[in-house]
């Protein structure tokens, strides 16, 4: 029988087809290595202040998941005494660590706030229950959406705030400065493109920011002096405000006098300072999102939530700014999206934090750990090898076995490496793949064996056998599912990554592709 013939089944071709594919991808981005073998960045970290072991574990494993969540599958987190932290990610570009810092940076506090009051904060949030809608394109933009889930005790409170709001929006917040006053040019207030004054402005941030004793006042000013000094005048009667956010053209001896009294002085641009609005109504505008003070989304309350009855999911949402070209709109929502799912999967951290200098740590025994790494797979291909030859003696037999077994290794390396990155734990799930692997196939050439060459025979030899074989597959993935899902066990989710890939892998293109060539060399 020609190797040609062998070409005409479907399952083989599948798994010829995925190989090329991948051989091609590998090619153009390459295989992406973990800490332990190529080096990484790391990105230092100094707390507010000095903490306890329990807040430091806190810390860790917040930052841990955060970084997680965000995209690069390993990331390293060590305390150093009780008030240094150090961040480790494997090399990636420079666009990555900026991202990353700025997942750090953010201190989690979520906020939403109906009519000046609190109607949820980011300890009603349900763990793991944060997830991002894909992309929609809408009217020459991008949308972007964030779900989440809130704790069954907090549905109660949500009702209260928002009994009797119906149409009033939902502010969404993240990390919402306090302390804070906005000081901004009343010549940059109004907005001709919607054709709203600025005194519609004005009241449209006021509602916005207004929150009991901890609403962010906005101040307008002038060149004149009456205008300047009624500014200083505010912050010595209210000495609790200690930020100030303000439009650049303040003049300096307003910044120094704030500056004096212990304030700190933000300029900020035009385009900071601008909030983006939608028209609820002729004579009601509303702030739809301020990237200045943390504003995400501001979703207006269906009437049906705000007649007492209970609710436990939510959206924040937006759209991408008319600023972003239309090419990098989507990756933009992608962004915006991956960003905030992970800073609010990570919870608010318990300490703010000062983000050092990134520097890069190259792998000094990362060649030594590779080459290791590689040994061992290779000694347990031999050792699978030399059982095999062993138990069947047949080289018809043992070839195909061992092909399909470094096809599925090449296969599994090349997914793990290209969409995420290969460590330790990754390197563990593939030496146990081959193991359960080469298992599965030993049933299907069993089954083959026992029931002889006959078409029938041959058939009905497959069937069971990968009735045995799905079955495995079934409970191997369940068993891994809860490490894939962890949020304390980042540090070993490689191994039930390459170990579900296998598994699926396995019973969907390598053992068919498998049985089709025993299958057919039994039945000619």
């Amino acid at each position: 029988m020609g190797a040609l013939d062998y070409m005409k089944d479907y399952r083989i071709i599948i798994l010829l087809l995925i190989v090329v594919a991948l051989v091609a991808v590998d090619v153009t981005y390459g295989i992406h290595f973990g800490i332990e073998f190529s080096g990484g960045t790391q990105i230092p970290l100094t707390l507010e202040h000095s903490v306890n072991t329990t807040t430091m574990a806190t810390l860790i494993s917040d930052l841990q998941q955060r970084v997680s969540t965000f995209g690069l599958k390993q990331v390293s987190v060590e305390g150093v005494g009780s008030s240094v932290i150090y961040v480790t990610v494997p090399t990636v570009s420079s666009i990555d660590i900026n991202q990353t810092i700025n997942v750090i940076e953010s201190q989690g506090r979520f906020l939403g706030v109906v009519d000046g009051k609190e109607a949820l904060n980011g300890t009603n949030i349900l763990k793991g229950s944060v997830g991002s809608l894909p992309p929609q394109q809408l009217n020459g933009t991008v949308s972007w959406a964030v779900q989440f889930y809130i704790t069954q005790s907090s549905t109660t409170k949500f009702a209260k705030a928002v009994f009797g709001e119906a149409n009033k929006p939902l502010y969404m917040f993240l990390d919402r400065p306090a302390g804070a006053v906005i000081i901004i040019n009343q010549s940059i207030m109004a907005n001709k493109t919607l054709g709203l004054s600025a005194q519609q402005v004005l009241s449209a941030m006021e509602k916005a920011l207004a929150l009991g004793n901890q609403t962010i006042p906005v101040l307008t000013f002038t060149q004149s002096n009456s205008s300047l000094t009624s500014i200083v005048d505010f912050f010595r009667a209210h000495s609790q405000y200690t930020t100030a956010y303000a439009s650049y053209g303040l003049p300096p001896g307003v910044a120094n006098a704030l500056q004096q009294m212990n304030v700190t002085v933000k300029l900020e641009s035009s385009q900071n300072m601008t909030p983006q609005y939608f028209t609820q109504s002729i004579n009601n505008t509303v702030l739809n999102s301020w990237a200045l003070v943390g504003l995400l989304s501001s979703p207006v309350l269906n009437a049906s939530i705000t007649n007492g009855s209970v609710g436990d999911s939510y959206e924040i949402s937006g759209f991408t700014p008319a600023s972003v070209a239309a090419s990098q709109q989507y990756a933009y929502a992608q962004n915006q999206e991956k960003t905030i799912t992970s800073i609010l999967n990570g919870g608010a951290l318990p300490v703010s934090v000062i983000v050092g200098n990134p520097t890069s740590i190259p792998a000094t025994l990362g060649q030594q750990a590779l080459i290791v790494s590689g040994i061992a797979l290779l000694l347990a291909v031999v050792a699978l090898s030399i059982y095999i030859t062993i138990r069947y003696r047949k080289p018809f037999l043992i070839l195909p076995i061992l092909l399909t077994t470094f096809l599925e290794v090449f296969i599994i390396v090349s997914i793990l490496g290209t969409v995420g990155t290969i460590d330790l734990a990754g390197v563990a799930g593939i030496i146990a793949v081959v193991g359960t692997g080469v298992d599965a196939q030993i049933i299907i050439t069993d089954e083959m064996l026992l029931r002889g060459t006959e078409h029938a025979a041959t058939k009905g030899a497959l069937s069971t056998a990968f009735t045995i074989v799905w079955i495995d597959a079934f409970l191997l993935v369940g068993a891994m599912l809860p490490l894939f899902f962890s949020t304390s066990l980042v540090t070993v989710i490689g191994f039930s990554e390459a170990t579900i890939i296998g598994a699926l892998l396995g019973v969907l293109v390598t053992r068919p592709a498998y049985g089709a060539l025993i299958g057919r060399h039994f039945s000619h």
